[in-house]
């Protein structure tokens, strides 16, 4: 046993050891990886590795690799594909030629690479983003330089870089523009010099033997220009010629030393940047904003500025040294604290190794001491576990007995639940059959007065609202009537011959409106080649279909889809037909999916109806032997799976057609009124009168409520909580009325969220409700609300209540009348920030005349249409009839206390000319400036 136990110990020590190892000798993975593929090793591509090698310095994390690939086109194609295969982070890559490279760069971007281009350029739009001098404005800025040195006429000749790099043409391209427009300079040749200085000079040789008479060489770089000097030396004729050169850079050899030793004339800077190519590829690795197109300034150097030049760039030179030598320093500093890290992990491992070991020990020990003491007293012991057994076996016969008392309590509750929901569903089953009759005296005198011609149109349209309601309540009692008679075992099963697939491409026509309203794609697929003829109730089944297809469009958003499948299938030996339902856009949590099925069971208070539609759904599936199951997911919405048994039949055409077309019809999503389109509004939008937000998942009641406000007020309606904020924001209506209890959004967060913004803070909200808690009225006023109204409600409570909002609301609008402000008006703290920055915007700007809503809306944060409803709103004056009302009252002021001219005036608070300010000031004050002014006189 003791050694066992010091087995178990030493293992978790082990344990413990290797993990403090891991831990002290882990390295930090790099945060980033960038690779950098050069196309050659020169001084100009070292300074800039120097560069981009210094920059990253200063970002936690981030590795580099530099492969150069000495201007060969396959070298650096396998240093792009070293990178791909490495997997970095972003690519920066300077192309040796365009057309060999294009293809390498665009396989690195369309495997989601981020790429840089620095420099050169490719032969396509397929990097991320390019950073480097414009050669063709540096090939321009030569030419005009040689032209003018020359003073317009001379002989040039032209060493360029390696031909198929973009550089080299766009420096040629620049530089032939430029001398076009001195017609004295001729280019008169041209040559290959691949960037180096050996080439150069061969190529040189070759066109001072072939020209006798040139004054300028123009060198795509400062390491051909002085190969081409030292051909020219070498036949005694570079004093009779100017050297250009490109790129500038200091150091022995370099530009900026060449012009100093009189070995060039001039050479235009070609700036590096590698810092500023790092912090391009940060700023994509770190998804902030970049441009696409960066590109670098360039300058002349020659002897007037080349010294300035030299101490600049020694300065700068120090001061990099000493940035390096702080960062070698900082490393051995980071590196003698990882070795001390090292030490302290393994002294502090040594240590919990010995203290593991000192515990082993104690704990052996320990156990010997207590062996010991268990054999001397196992007598007594056997003696107690008796007696302990003794007392556990009557334990074991009172838990029995307390188990047994527990499983009486809990049948006994089980029969209180079942009759308490028989009783529920007696209650409502005895109510059902009490609404019936005063539902069928209303519903008939409706018919009959529909059938009167002489009803106007708003009495007609009321009487159809009436029947459709009393229709949907007729059929709510109707299927608790039903599922009372299932489960009864009464309900009566009827099968007849029928085609499931013409049925239900019947059945499809009605839900077209519906889809088309919300802008829903509707399919239906079926097996082809199938026969889907069976024997079945058909108003069952169309009640099935119905309801779940009603259930999918009511909880599908817009532009979403709903899709029906039918098929046949093989189950258990037998033929059985399979129809789903889908519908995107709703997720059913698997919590509520086992309870979707059961009667009374609703998810949340947010979704309407009764609890009892796919009780009955799955009643009458079992009804015709089948099943029904449910199936949700963020990913493919929510799927209703019905499986019927085929049952054999003689398919005969007049039992198909004696079918009840529209036994549930009438709850199909056609009843819904369809919205009035934004387009058709602003056509018919009148800013004259009032403007009122219906905000309704139920269409009855929008239209219920149009009806009763469109004579005087503009009315708006939105189907739910998302489109009334939406069209909140766009019209800022002058009142709002929502209804409370809504799918997604409800009326008490679509309040709270109007109440928040700029823009609609301001606009009473009305909330209908057909819940009378005393909670929810809390809920609503907490949340801003301005009135509770319960529902049913009186149309002239609803109308008053309207009127008087809207009054007292006008009642506030108060801004530049009488010199008071809001402040002391009863309205929200801000929109009275709104109206002090409006005004100090004013006082500010007033002084330009080509001030506008425009500009004043961008200045607020708004747009022209939103400045202009939400000022309109609180003041009852446009913007610029504000603006105008502030210049005159400054105008007013400075004539009384300044000795400035009227024109100077109108000039000073931002009128375009002294005959309009003096139009609008007689206007307004009913006197011209020139009679305020013979009166102060």
């Amino acid at each position: 046993m003791k050694t066992i136990k010091a087995m178990k110990y030493t293992k978790w020590i082990v344990i413990l050891f290797c993990l403090l190892g891991m831990a002290a000798c882990r390295q930090d993975a790099p945060r980033f990886r960038i690779g950098v593929a050069q196309c050659s090793d020169d001084s100009w591509r070292h300074k800039m590795n120097d560069e981009i090698l210094r920059e990253a310095m200063f970002y936690d994390g981030v590795s580099v690799e530099i492969r150069s690939a000495g201007d060969d086109n396959r070298r650096q194609a396998e240093d792009v594909h070293y990178f791909i295969d490495k997997g970095v982070d972003l690519l920066i890559i300077s192309a040796n030629e365009a057309a060999p490279m294009t293809p390498i760069v665009e396989e690195a971007y369309q495997k989601g690479i981020p790429v840089v281009l620095v420099d050169r350029k490719i032969l396509s739009d397929k990097y991320t983003a390019y950073i480097g001098a414009d050669n063709y404005e540096i090939g321009r800025a030569v030419g005009n330089y040689i032209a003018s040195s020359l003073k317009g006429k001379g002989n040039v000749v032209e060493l360029t870089g390696l031909g198929g790099s973009t550089p080299a043409m766009e420096r040629h391209q620049g530089f032939m523009a430029a001398i076009s427009n001195f017609p004295d300079v001729k280019l008169i040749d041209k040559a290959d010099a691949a960037w180096e200085r050996g080439p150069a000079e061969v190529a040189m040789d070759s066109m001072l033997r072939r020209n006798p008479k040139i004054d300028a060489v123009y060198a795509h770089n400062d390491r051909i220009a002085p190969g081409a000097y030292q051909a020219a030396k070498k036949v005694g004729r570079e004093k009779e010629m100017m050297f250009v050169g490109i790129d500038a850079l200091p150091g022995k050899g370099n530009g900026l030393e060449l012009v100093l030793d009189s070995v060039l004339d001039a050479t235009f800077i070609y700036p590096t940047n590698g810092d500023k190519v790092l912090q391009l590829a940060m700023n994509i690795l770190e998804k902030k904003t970049y441009p696409r197109e960066t590109v670098m300034n360039t300058a002349v150097v020659d002897r007037t500025n080349a010294h300035v030049m030299q101490l600049q760039t020694t300065h700068i030179s120090e001061l990099d040294q000493k940035i390096e030598t702080l960062n070698g320093r900082i490393g051995g500093y980071l590196s003698r604290v990882a070795t001390q890290q090292v030490v302290m992990y393994g002294g502090l491992v040594i240590l919990l190794l010995v203290a593991g070991l000192l515990l082993v020990v104690y704990k052996s020990l320990r156990s010997k001491n207590r062996l010991n003491k268990e054999l001397s007293e196992q007598k007594r012991q056997l003696e107690e576990q008796r007696d302990i057994l003794e007392e556990q076996r009557d334990k074991l016969e009172e838990q029995r007995d307390k188990l047994e008392e527990q499983r009486d309590q809990l049948i006994q509750l089980s029969h209180q639940l079942e009759e308490a929901t028989h009783a529920k569903l007696v209650f409502f089953t005895n109510i059902s059959h009490d609404f019936r009759t005063p539902l069928t005296l209303v519903a008939d005198p409706v018919e009959h007065l529909l059938a009167d011609n002489t009803l106007s149109g708003d009495q007609h349209r009321m009487l159809m609202l009436i029947q459709r309601n009393v229709n949907i309540l007729l059929r709510l009692v109707n299927q608790i009537l039903d599922f009372r008679k299932y489960e009864n075992g009464k309900m009566e099963y009827t099968p007849v011959p029928v085609d499931i697939l013409s049925s239900f491409e019947g059945w499809n026509e009605s839900f077209l409106a519906a889809a088309r309203k919300k802008h829903i794609h509707f399919s239906f697929d079926n097996m082809p080649d199938t026969d889907f003829h069976t024997l079945a109730d058909i108003e069952k089944l169309e009640r099935i279909y119905f309801n779940l297809l009603s259930n999918a469009f009511k909880f599908t958003p817009e532009n979403g889809k709903v899709t029906v499948r039918l098929a046949s299938l093989m189950k258990e030996g037998s033929q059985w037909i399979r129809f789903t339902v889908t519908n995107t856009g709703s997720m059913i949590s698997a919590e509520h999916i086992r309870s979707i099925f059961e009667r009374f069971y609703k998810i949340d208070m947010h979704h309407a109806g009764s609890g009892i539609g796919l009780a009955l759904v799955k009643a009458f599936v079992e009804l015709h032997g089948g099943t029904i199951s449910v199936e949700s997911d963020e990913k493919q919405g929510t799927v209703f799976t019905v499986d019927l048994p085929v049952q054999a039949c003689i398919y005969e055409t007049s039992s198909l057609e004696g079918s009840p077309a529209s036994s549930v019809s009438e709850a199909s999503p056609l009843n819904d009124a369809l919205p009035i389109e934004e387009e058709e509004l602003e056509k018919n939008y009148d800013s004259s009168k009032p403007s009122v937000l219906i905000i309704d998942d139920n269409a009855d009641i929008r239209s219920y409520v149009h009806g009763l406000l469109h004579t005087d007020y503009t009315v708006i309606e939105a189907a739910d909580g998302s489109e009334g904020i939406r069209k909140a924001m766009k019209y800022v209506p002058d009142l709002i009325i929502s209804d409370v209890m809504m799918p997604g959004i409800d009326g008490i967060e679509c309040c709270r969220r109007l109440k928040s913004e700029l823009q609609t803070c301001h606009i009473p909200v009305i909330l209908l409700t057909a819940c009378s808690l005393d909670e929810q009225r809390i809920q609503g006023y907490d949340g801003g609300a301005d009135s509770y109204i319960s529902k049913p409600f009186s149309s002239q409570l609803l109308l008053a209540r309207v009127r008087n909002l809207i009054d007292s609301h006008r009642r506030l609008k108060q801004f530049f009348g009488d010199g008071q402000t809001l402040a002391k008006e009863d309205v929200c703290d801000m929109d009275k920030d709104f109206v002090e920055k409006f005004k100090t915007l004013i006082d500010a700007k007033m002084g330009d005349s080509g001030l506008n809503v425009e500009d004043l809306g961008k200045d607020m944060g708004l747009s022209r249409v939103q400045l202009y409803r939400k000022i309109k709103s609180l003041t009852n004056y446009s913007p610029n009839e504000l603006l105008r009302i502030a210049r005159l009252k400054k105008a007013a002021s400075l004539l009384a206390s300044s000795d400035m001219t009227v024109a100077e005036i109108g000039y000073e608070v931002g009128f375009s000319s002294p005959s309009y300010f003096t139009k609008c000031y007689k206007e307004q004050f009913g006197e011209s400036p020139t009679d305020l002014l013979k009166r102060k006189g």
